[in-house]
């Protein structure tokens, strides 16, 4: 993203609402922090439209909300093939919330799935296990994957810093769906965030490459967890566990 000074860091971030002077939803932006040479946190917002042409531009496949009984099922697993499943144990406020396993598409985006799963196993030497959702946005998003500094400035993928993105393939087509966070094209890195709604204007600006398959109730409780100053959870969201699961 461009900047009116230099910046030493770019916040992965990605499109959410925001509320006019009238408080009243407008429009779908995102927003990065980024770090001026004094230090200074400097704000910045990039609107993003969201239609038929840029749908047809990033080439995102659609999905009919009908191809899964219910709103919470893993409506892209209905069409996409599972290659790997994944799993965080979740604690709310030091108490366990469940399990959510994560149905991972390697056939469309397999080197971001593959970025995912090491993080999730740790066998790269660091990734996911003790890290926490640093921000939850109701009927938006819950992220998180920053494992370094839990503020979502942090992480890196088992690539570098960062990696270019991969596959457009997949949308966003409603709650439960897996992509990548960035602070502008090709800068994924190991910050993740799941849906809790459709949101279409993400679609061609972040990666696509999973879903939950189970415990979308967890992400429910997550959502339902109260919220603080720049979204991050009153009870801490925790990262307990994570691992890989056979494909049954």
């Amino acid at each position: 993203m461009s900047a009116t000074a230099s910046t030493s860091f770019a916040r992965p971030c990605l499109a959410r609402r925001v509320r006019s002077s009238r408080r009243v939803r407008t429009a779908a932006v995102a927003s990065a922090d980024t770090q001026n040479e004094e230090g200074v946190q400097v704000s910045k917002r990039l609107l993003l439209a969201a239609g038929a042409t840029t749908l047809a531009a990033s080439g995102a496949r659609s999905a009919l909300a009908d191809d899964c009984p219910t709103i919470n099922s893993c409506t892209l697993c209905c069409f996409a093939e599972t290659t790997n499943k994944v799993y965080f144990d979740v604690e709310i406020g030091g108490e366990p919330a469940g399990r959510v396993v994560f149905s991972l598409f390697g056939k469309d985006a397999p080197k971001t799935v593959e970025n995912f799963r090491q993080l999730t196993t740790g066998e790269a030497g660091f990734g996911y296990k003790g890290s926490i959702m640093h921000r939850v946005i109701k009927d938006f998003v819950v992220q998180g994957g920053d494992f370094d500094r839990g503020d979502g400035r942090g992480g890196k993928s088992i690539y570098g810093r960062t990696f270019p993105d991969e596959s457009f393939s997949l949308a966003h087509v409603g709650a439960g769906v897996l992509s990548m966070a960035n602070a502008g094209p090709n800068t994924n890195g190991s910050q993740f965030f799941v849906t809790l709604a459709p949101t279409p204007w993400l679609n061609g600006r972040h990666v696509v490459f999973g879903a939950v398959s189970e415990g979308m109730d967890v992400v429910r409780k997550i959502e339902s967890n109260p919220t603080a100053r720049g979204d991050r959870p009153i009870k801490e969201v925790k990262v307990v566990s994570s691992g890989e699961l056979p494909i049954s």
